[in-house]
């Protein structure tokens, strides 16, 4: 056993069993809940449960109409959390993301003092709504409560709620009037879910969901709490050093100056995947693992989680860009380069 699950929390093995089959409850529930409201995309929904399990943020990018906002919205009625939406356009500043002090005035003495007034930031799970429609400034506002869910005003420390969780979406093909997000607050998402169209008879059962006088909802199956300690469930699973080992592999394949990347590597990618993306790996991999109902991670877990972790960690050169080759392409190669051991 390696020295990083010495470490995690003993438990006994019956408080262990009840714990696990908890959380397979509550998730088999909370997608049950969610298919009231949503239909199809399912990688993108086991993506954004994953996201949760582990405690990480997500971006979502979807072409307009493809049920981004709904799918945020109904996961924190089924969570039973505290929503806050935030749409992001150019003129939005830092301060109506964290909130702001203001002055208020005692009406029996006249004094004075200033009164911080929370911004929407303080709520469980953010939506950050064309979050690329919003100048870097902004954006860099939510940096600091991603990485260490807190954020300063005017030189003071607050703490943000726990979990605190960050859905954000973007429009991939309107370019005008939108800022790229910067490489560090990208390398702080956990996924960068893609939502595509839905089949032909899943927008037949859309049309049947939406255009009657019905209005679909969502009830609450769990709370805070509960999910804090899924949080904490999901890092005690164990994963083998092999299974760790080609996590690892992967990501450094991604780097053009490492000397075990491919050469499609090397003529591509000016910048691969970072440590934290070999991090994310694992910790996705060990969430989805208890969600199919595993007490392992194996080789398959890594492999199907590769391209959503690392498809925002790497940034190709002009010779990808002139032959239209996108990061997923790259690492699509990757897999079939360095495939998962079989019967493993």
């Amino acid at each position: 056993m390696s020295a990083a699950l010495e470490t995690t929390p003993k438990l006994d093995s019956a408080e262990l069993k009840e714990r696990i089959a908890r959380f397979q409850q509550v998730h088999q529930e909370i997608v049950r809940q969610v298919r009231r409201v949503i239909v199809g995309q399912e990688d993108v929904l086991d993506q954004v449960l994953v996201a949760l399990f582990v405690g990480g943020h997500c971006l979502i990018t979807g072409l307009p109409g493809t049920a981004k906002t709904l799918l945020v919205r109904t996961m924190a009625q089924t969570l039973g959390l505290e929503f806050r939406r935030i749409q992001f356009t150019p003129d939005l500043m830092p301060s109506d993301i964290t909130g702001t002090d203001i002055i208020e005035e005692d009406p029996t003495t006249g004094h004075r003092t200033w009164t911080f007034v929370p911004g929407p930031i303080f709520g469980n799970i953010l939506l950050a709504d064309e979050i690329n429609r919003t100048p870097p400034k902004t954006q860099s506002a939510l940096l600091e409560a991603m990485q260490e869910r807190s954020c300063t005003v005017r030189g003071k420390h607050y703490r943000l709620p726990s979990p605190f969780f960050v859905l954000a979406t973007q429009n991939p093909i309107e370019l005008e009037g939108t800022y790229p997000l910067p490489e560090a607050q990208l390398d702080r998402f956990l996924f960068n879910t893609v939502l595509d169209y839905l089949t032909a008879d899943e927008e037949m059962q859309v049309i049947n969901l939406t255009t009657t006088s019905h209005v679909a909802q969502a009830d609450p199956v769990t709370n805070a709490e509960e999910i804090l300690g899924f949080q904490e469930l999901v890092r005690m699973v164990p994963i083998a050093d092999s299974v760790a080992r080609y996590a690892i592999d992967l990501v450094r394949a991604t780097r053009a100056s490492d000397s075990s990347s491919p050469d499609f590597v090397k003529k591509y990618v000016n910048y691969g995947g970072s440590v934290r993306g070999a991090q994310f790996l694992v910790l996705a991999a060990k969430a989805r693992a208890l969600m199919k109902r595993r007490y392992h991670v194996t080789y398959d877990d890594i492999a199907r989680l590769t391209i959503p972790v690392l498809r925002h960690r790497i940034l190709l050169n002009f010779h990808a860009e002139s032959e239209r080759l996108s990061s997923d392409d790259i690492l699509t190669k990757l897999l079939d380069w360095k495939p998962a051991p079989k019967n493993a």
